[in-house]
């Protein structure tokens, strides 16, 4: 079984500014992966159709209220995306989800929410949930305090507030996926669950984007049931081929859970 090592890229220093946010990209590992003891979230696929193996098991994960997939036989996906900046992509994908009647979870850092008021309100007015993906998209596995680890939540709770006039769904999923289990332990304790992944594509490159056949490819040959997809709401390829992509894991069997029924 090959293994890739996982490869990440951090946001640009110009994010943790805050000036530039709205123009800076977020970087997650592609779709098999080495495990690692040191944090960082980790995937091994077998036989395609087949839940990958990860480097945490459902039941270590369930001590703190965290999951990268749901342990079943039915044929059921629960589609998430992450945004860390807007290009012009994300209306496609959430007209793609409308048309197919699926929800999804968008998870946001802190000044998507600020630059982006009108998709947030979208997102939540068209029955998506909106996660907690952190303020600056730091490694939260080097934040060692509860209260340094909170402020990164909660000033994206501020903000969501601030825009929609309600609460923040209590969802959140850790920048670059590195973790460790004081983290878990600390989501836990403010009211959190975790959601890692258990399928997800290079989609990230701005100016290289896979082609429809590359991302057909690894997204139709490596669903599985209970999976959790990461995609990315910056990526052209996925707001072209979303419509079709649901139709086809339609095809195959496949229905769409939102995470607030996989918790419950």
């Amino acid at each position: 079984m090959k293994k890739i090592v996982c490869t990440f890229l951090c946001f640009t220093a110009a994010f943790f500014l805050g000036g530039l946010a709205a123009r800076t990209k977020e970087h997650f590992f592609p779709e098999a992966l080495e495990t690692s003891a040191d944090g960082n979230w980790g995937l091994s696929f077998g036989q395609d159709g087949e839940p990958p193996a990860a480097n945490a098991t459902y039941e270590i994960l369930a001590k703190y209220n965290a999951y990268y997939a749901e342990d079943t036989k039915e044929k059921r996906i629960y589609l998430t995306f992450d945004a860390g900046f807007e290009n012009g992509n994300t209306e496609a994908i959430l007209d793609a989800l409308k048309k197919h009647h699926v929800p999804a979870t968008f998870f946001v850092v802190g000044t998507y929410i600020k630059n982006n008021p009108e998709l947030i309100r979208r997102m939540k007015e068209e029955g998506h949930t909106v996660g907690n993906h952190t303020y600056h998209h730091p490694d939260m596995s080097q934040i060692s305090t509860k209260e340094s680890f909170e402020k990164e939540l909660q000033d994206v709770e501020a903000e969501y507030q601030k825009i929609t006039g309600e609460e923040m769904t209590k969802f959140y999923r850790p920048p670059q996926g590195k973790y460790n289990e004081d983290n878990l332990r600390m989501a836990k304790e403010l009211g959190y669950h975790t959601f890692f992944w258990s399928l997800a594509y290079v989609d990230w490159y701005e100016d290289d984007q896979p082609t429809k056949e590359e991302a057909f490819d690894k997204l139709l040959r490596r669903i599985h049931p209970g999976a959790i997809v990461l995609l990315h709401s910056t990526s052209k390829t996925n707001a072209e081929i979303l419509d079709e992509l649901l139709t086809k894991w339609e095809e195959m069997g496949y229905t769409f859970g939102s995470l607030k029924q996989l918790i419950s």
